[in-house]
């Protein structure tokens, strides 16, 4: 009997607990599942009593961490990130493996030689984004690399999206799926990637002003911004020598334009408390952000077109003007940062109604020589949600964990110490489950460059 331990049961988990008591009976698992909120998860776990339950779990009992942990064989921990390093360290204390969707970070990676020389893995990096992007950009770079093709080039894009059903009519056709207040934030600091073997920058301010047109087969265009730091990513990718390395997120035409202006007026700084009552209005906090106007006559919305130098009937306008901006709605919320208000205000505007489904979209580009013929290689997934609850993010996110965790069970990761799946015995056998099981695979299109 192997005993596994999942450490939260949120939005994203939905389809990787289905996944563990799919198997749990065949594989001889017996599933704990820790959560602050258990009810929910035990009425889901009636059937599965006999290798399954819910117990109560907040993060900050440590004494119940360490007590849930001492008794399992592989954690999976589905919390924030901010607490991977104390269930890390529970997990070598306690001689466990540990599984999560979340970045290797600092913390995590200095605990690598401690985790092999004990015979453990932390596997890292293993949902969506991180996670399937390493699985797949390494399925075709080895590929490359195997035939002794050079690669020249490297982009590759990731959005959570709403499926073209479930848009509505939303101007800004998306809708929070994840973290909200990861989305607000995103972007923040400066993005650096490589462009033709040069280094390349661009600040926050400017990050939402410049990006790129991808299209997607069947699904149409889409719009990417590069993410905070590409360069991170030569190094697990073996592309030190690479002339261009880009990631960046994807989102619809439009959308980036109108963030840009939400960055402009200021309203996505989370550095500054406002000191504002709950009771200011959405009018007047925009307001506030304004120049002193010369014809106060003019609606607010006008005098914000020419802050920001756009036509007052602009696209742009009309999604803030969505959002309720210039409304005389409360912010709700007192001396607060201007990001945790634009939170709250977006969170209601772009709830998951039960019936919408999310879109996951993700695209690789690449360029590289081979035979002396340069070709141009792309690499996209379209996952589609089957409601608000079992989402795109939540099978892109669990699945894949869940499959490695069977792996790892079964004896099939030789592997020790702080590891990300970017090699064959991981990222295989994952894509092809995904493939064969779920339907869940990337469309591979190759054509050749005329130089």
């Amino acid at each position: 009997m192997s005993r596994i331990l999942l450490l939260g049961a949120g939005r994203s988990a939905s389809s990787l607990l289905q996944y563990l008591l799919h198997h749990a009976p065949t594989e001889g698992w017996q599933v704990t599942v820790a959560d602050v909120n258990p009810a929910p998860v035990r009425a889901l776990l009636l059937p599965h009593a006999a290798y399954a339950q819910a117990v109560p779990f907040a993060v900050e009992d440590n004494a119940r961490l360490e007590e849930l942990i001492s008794q399992a064989e592989v954690v999976i921990s589905m919390l924030p990130a901010l607490f991977h390093p104390l269930v890390a360290r529970a997990c070598l204390r306690f001689q466990c493996h540990l599984v999560t969707a979340s970045y290797a970070s600092e913390e995590i990676n200095a605990l690598h030689e401690q985790a092999q020389a004990a015979g453990l893995v932390l596997l890292m990096e293993c949902g969506l984004d991180p996670g399937l992007d390493h699985m797949s950009a390494m399925q075709v770079i080895d590929e490359v690399r195997a035939q002794g093709g050079e690669l020249l080039s490297f982009k590759s894009y990731c959005g959570g999206l709403m499926a073209p059903g479930s848009e509505g009519d939303n101007p800004w056709r998306y809708k929070f799926t994840w973290n909200p207040r990861n989305v607000v934030l995103a972007g923040q600091g400066t993005a650096k990637f490589l462009e033709g073997g040069q280094p390349r920058f661009i600040p926050y301010q400017q990050l939402f002003a410049r990006t790129e047109l991808l299209c997607i087969p069947t699904y149409g265009e889409f719009e990417g911004y590069a993410n905070r730091d590409s360069l991170s990513y030569r190094a697990p990718y073996g592309l030190h020598d690479i002339p261009t390395i880009l990631r960046g997120t994807l989102r619809r035409p439009g959308y980036c334009a109108a963030w840009h202006a939400l960055v402009l007026l200021g309203l996505t700084d989370d550095a500054v408390h406002l000191g504002n009552a709950a009771s200011m209005t959405w009018s007047e906090l925009v307001t506030a952000y304004l120049p002193q106007a010369a014809d106060h006559s003019l609606p607010l919305a006008t005098r914000t077109a020419q802050h920001l130098g756009l036509a007052p009937d602009s696209p742009e306008m009309q999604r803030l003007a969505w959002l309720g901006i210039f409304s005389d709605v409360p912010v709700g919320l007192a001396n607060a940062k201007p990001a945790q208000l634009l939170e709250r205000l977006l969170t209601a505007k772009w709830q998951l109604e039960p019936t919408d489904q999310d879109m996951i979209v993700m695209q690789h580009l690449f360029r590289y020589t081979l035979g002396g013929v340069l070709y141009h290689h792309t690499s996209s997934l379209v996952v589609l949600g089957d409601d608000s609850i079992h989402t795109a993010m939540a099978k892109t996110v669990g699945l894949p964990v869940g499959i490695a965790v069977r792996r790892l069970l079964q004896g099939h990761v030789s592997q020790r110490g702080v590891v990300i799946p970017t090699s064959a015995e991981l990222y295989e056998p994952i894509l092809h489950e995904l493939a064969t099981q779920y339907g869940i695979h990337f469309v591979e299109n190759k054509q050749t460059v005329t130089q």
